[in-house]
């Protein structure tokens, strides 16, 4: 679960040395991070990592629990899983991102880094994959040094082969290719390879022989052994990318296949997400993956900066003003039914009902509790966990009563349609395109359903209303508003209803409502 209970800032999604390298400049810039990690990185089947400075020759393993484990005095946490899609999402405070984990979980977050490395797709040869990280091998620079002066077979795949039967000539004398996985061979290839010494095998490679991990020899379709002491090949290469493939982002081809485009500081084609290490750089070793984590989590941690600034700048929105309002530990309304809501409902036979800016939730237990099942949405997920936390003190299960946090921009999360669609004083201080909203939601009212919208028809008495310029509209106007059409909707109620109350200096007050009832034919 998600071990940060305010909104988080990034999620890096891979917790190998890119994913970690990332997640440390962003604790390291005080920003609410949290790692998802599968557990299974790419070098996982070595015990030994070398070509690191300062680490040369350590498990690759403790690299990384060393690495998680200065994590945690940043404040940033790890959860074990794996995604299954990676979405972008607009929200009026921003453009965000959302990952689905394979367990059901969504986590949202302002930026995404994915640092899911490749799998590495071995030729299906009886003794190979048994040996992968030991003494069959892929990469020179990691482990040539210990195999060095060994006979050295090297297993092609494919025409790149070449390339790396003269690259491990270097590391010793004797090296046996074993061409078929290469092609034709043409003769200055062959006689290029010829000229260092190196012993040419044409035969299909059928089996590798050896002992536990320890590789002694290969036989060849041809019936003959060779004997080896390593083995270097390249298996093909598998990006973990697959959860956000439906996202098109560019990619780049390379000679190892495709993977996802990114600039030099890690961004792909999206503003709001990133890619580091061997997802979108095949080539990379641990430092170059660990550079490029660092890069991107300083990059990403900018970029949330200039959104904070460019914020500020524009002034609140609504998700941050409600989020505020919500923040702090006292009840903001009465946790009573809203009065209009509960006669008209009274009248209504209970069926599935939605609740617009549900704050704490009071209409939606109150509803849930007379047998609707009841949904209250809100863009502030401080006001949704105040409405469960009333729902389950209210005993009400998720199928009577739940709460959704949105942005209020689509409503396209909801499901189905409802019988009452209702909005209590669905009013902001801050800019919020309210009526677009009642329109949607009128949308999701089905045959036979009613939409009621209970508003402020005047400011309270004592308000301050030289202060700003903010006119409520009477029932009328707000049918007119609402500009629904006349053959498709029928006006059941169209009044303005007086309250009392008690004004903030304790003396006695009567607000003025009005209350727009209609039935969707």
């Amino acid at each position: 679960m998600n071990t940060h209970p305010e909104p988080l800032d990034v999620i890096v999604i891979g917790g190998g040395a890119a994913g970690l390298s990332a997640a440390l400049m962003l604790g390291r810039s005080r920003r609410r991070t949290l790692v998802v990690d599968s557990g299974l990185p790419r070098n996982r089947f070595t015990t030994h990592m070398h070509g690191v400075l300062g680490h040369e020759g350590i498990d690759p393993a403790e690299l990384l629990r060393r690495g998680r484990e200065e994590l945690a005095a940043y404040d940033v946490a790890i959860r074990p899983g794996r995604v299954a899609r990676l979405d972008e999402t607009e929200h009026e405070d921003g453009h965000s991102v959302s990952v689905l984990l394979e367990d059901g979980e969504r986590l949202t977050a302002r930026a995404a880094i994915v640092a899911t490395g490749v799998t590495d797709e071995l030729p299906d040869i009886p003794g190979l994959a048994e040996r992968w990280g030991a003494t069959v091998l892929h990469c020179p620079y990691c482990h040539g040094w210990e195999v060095r002066d060994r006979r050295i077979g090297v297993l092609t795949t494919s025409p790149l082969g070449m390339h790396q039967a003269q690259l491990i000539r270097q590391w010793s004398d004797d090296v046996v290719v074993f061409t078929a996985g290469l092609g034709e061979v043409g003769e200055a290839e062959e006689q290029r390879l010829l000229a260092r010494g190196i012993t040419l095998v044409p035969a299909p490679v059928v089996e590798v022989v050896g002992e536990g991990d320890q590789v002694t020899a290969v036989r060849t379709a041809d019936g003959a052994t060779t004997e080896v002491g390593a083995i270097f090949t390249a298996g093909t290469l598998r990006p973990h990318d697959d959860f956000l493939a439906h996202l098109g982002l560019e990619r780049t081809d390379t000679p190892a296949g495709s993977f996802l485009a990114v600039d030099a500081t890690g961004k792909t084609s999206s503003d709001r997400i990133w890619a580091v290490g061997n997802v979108s750089n095949p080539m990379a070793n641990v430092p170059i993956s660990m550079s490029a984590g660092t890069m991107a989590g300083s990059f990403v941690n900018m970029t949330l900066v200039t959104d904070d600034f460019d914020r500020a700048v524009a002034g609140p929105t609504a998700v941050g003003f409600w989020q505020d309002k919500y923040a702090g530990s006292d009840r903001i309304w009465s946790g009573k039914v809203n009065t209009v809501l509960g006669d008209i409902a009274a009248g209504l036979r209970p069926g599935t009902a939605l609740d617009l800016g549900s704050g704490e939730g009071a209409d939606v237990v109150w509803l849930a509790q007379q047998g609707w099942r009841a949904t209250g949405i809100d863009i502030s997920e401080n006001a949704v966990a105040r409405g469960r936390v009333a729902a389950a003190a209210a005993g009400l299960t998720e199928e009577r009563a739940r709460f959704i946090v949105s942005d209020l921009s689509s409503l396209t999360d909801l499901g189905g349609g409802y019988d009452l669609v209702t909005a209590s004083f669905f009013h902001s201080p801050v800019e919020l395109p309210r009526t677009d909203i009642l329109r949607r939601a009128a949308e999701l009212v089905n045959p036979d359903g009613h939409l009621l919208v209970t508003s402020h028809a005047a400011a309270p008495p004592w308000a301050d209303t030289s202060a700003h310029a903010h006119r409520f509209l009477d029932a009328k106007e707000e049918l007119e508003a609402l500009d629904l059409p006349e053959d498709t909707w029928e006006t059941i109620v169209l009044e303005h209803r007086h309250r009392a109350v008690t004004s903030p200096s304790g003396e006695p007050a009567t607000l003025e409502d009005s209350v727009v009832l209609l039935r969707r034919r």
